[in-house]
C-alpha cells in the first residue's frame, strides 16, 4: 500500500471524527496544530500576500494559528507536493495558482497527480496579467516595444517567476502571435525577477497583476498591456493587447485554495465555508481589487470542474506553442 492510499483509506475514520465531536479546529487531534498554507513562490509576490491576507482572516475563526510556508521553485510545485503528501486532515492548505495546477503537470516529471492528489476548496482570485517594462526604458506601448525588437531581433529577454508559470506561458503566447523572439530568464518569484527588470537586466515581464502593482505604483514599473479580455479596473489607462492589435495571447492567473486529496469532507466543507466568508469581506474584496484582482466565489464541484478543465486547456497550448521544461 503507498503512503497516498493509506491516507485515502483512513480519510472515513477521521470523517467519522470529526462528525463524532464538537468542532474544536478543523478535525479530531488537529485542533492544536498549525494550519499551513503552502506557497510555491517567495515572500513579496501576489501568491504570498493573498496567502498572509488569508492566515490572518482564518486564524480567528477557525481558532488555530495559521503560517504561511513559502516553498519557492519548481514552477510552485513544490508547495504542491508537500500538501499532496500531508496528513489528509485539513491542516496543509495550499494557495495554488494555475501554474502549478494547470501548467506545469504538462512540462515537469512530478511525483503527485494535481488532479487526484490535490482536494480543491475555492477559488479565490483571477488576476489579469501585465505586460510590464523597466520605468527607464523609452517604450511607451506595444507598438513601440515591437519596434524595437524588429530593429533588434534576438537580444530581448523576458522574466518570468518559473518555467511553466503563466509569465512564462504569457511570454511564449506573444511571441507566436507576434512572430517575435525573445529569450526566457526564469526566476524563483516575481520579487526576484522585479530586481534584475527594474534595472534592466531583463527587458519585460508578462507578470500577474497582483504581483506587479507595487512597483507600478511605485514608478519602477510600467505596464504596457492587460494580457486579458478587458481592461483591469486598478488600470482603466492600460489598454488591452487586442486593443493594441496582439490576439491570441491573453493569459490571466488564477488563485486557489486547496489541501490534501482524501480530507473528509465536513472538513473541506468547513474550509471552503471559511473561505466564502473572507472573500465576501469589504477589507478582502478591495484588497484584491486594489492588486488588480476580481472575487469570483466558487462551490467546491464548481471549481474542482475548472481545475479540471483549465488543466486540460493549458494542456493544449503548451503542446501547440512546443513548450519544454527548459
Amino acid at each position: 500500500m503507498t503512503r497516498m492510499q493509506f491516507r485515502r483509506s483512513i480519510a472515513p475514520v477521521l470523517a467519522g471524527l470529526v462528525l463524532s465531536t464538537p468542532f474544536h479546529g478543523l478535525a479530531q487531534g488537529s485542533a492544536d496544530k498549525p494550519i499551513r498554507i503552502m506557497v510555491g513562490a517567495s515572500p513579496g509576490g501576489g501568491t504570498d500576500i493573498l496567502a498572509r491576507m488569508l492566515a490572518d482572516k482564518f486564524a480567528p475563526s477557525l481558532k488555530q494559528s495559521v503560517v504561511v510556508e513559502n516553498r519557492p521553485g519548481a514552477s510552485n510545485t513544490i508547495a504542491a507536493d508537500v500538501t499532496a503528501h500531508a496528513t489528509p486532515d485539513g491542516t496543509t492548505l495550499l494557495l495554488a495558482t494555475n501554474t502549478g495546477q494547470a501548467i506545469a503537470p504538462h512540462l515537469l516529471k512530478l511525483k503527485y497527480d494535481s488532479i487526484k492528489d490535490l482536494q480543491p476548496i475555492g477559488l479565490v482570485a483571477v488576476m489579469p496579467n501585465v505586460l510590464v517594462v523597466s520605468a527607464v526604458t523609452p517604450y511607451r506601448n506595444v507598438k513601440e516595444l515591437l519596434a524595437a525588437m524588429a530593429d533588434k531581433p534576438g537580444t530581448f529577454k523576458y522574466a518570468s517567476s518559473g518555467i511553466g508559470s503563466t509569465q512564462h506561458v504569457g511570454g511564449e503566447a506573444f511571441g507566436l502571435s507576434t512572430g517575435t523572439k525573445s529569450t526566457h530568464i526564469p526566476y524563483k518569484g516575481s520579487s526576484q525577477a522585479h530586481i534584475d527588470l527594474i534595472s534592466g537586466e531583463v527587458s519585460m515581464m508578462f507578470d500577474s497583476a497582483s504581483s506587479a502593482m507595487s512597483q507600478i505604483k511605485a514608478g519602477k514599473l510600467r505596464p504596457l498591456a492587460v494580457t486579458a479580455d478587458k481592461r483591469a479596473a486598478e488600470l482603466p489607462d492600460v489598454p488591452t493587447l487586442a486593443e493594441q492589435g496582439v490576439k491570441g495571447a491573453d493569459v490571466q492567473t488564477w488563485y486557489g485554495l486547496f489541501t490534501t486529496a482524501g480530507t473528509p469532507k465536513p472538513v473541506v466543507d468547513r474550509l471552503a465555508a471559511e473561505l466564502t466568508r473572507v472573500l465576501q469581506l469589504p477589507d478582502v474584496q478591495a484588497r484584491i481589487k486594489g492588486l488588480g484582482g476580481e472575487v469570483n466565489i466558487l462551490p467546491v464541484d464548481k471549481f474542482a470542474d475548472m481545475n479540471r478543465s483549465e488543466y486540460e486547456r493549458y494542456g493544449k497550448l503548451v503542446r501547440d506553442a512546443n513548450i519544454k521544461a527548459e
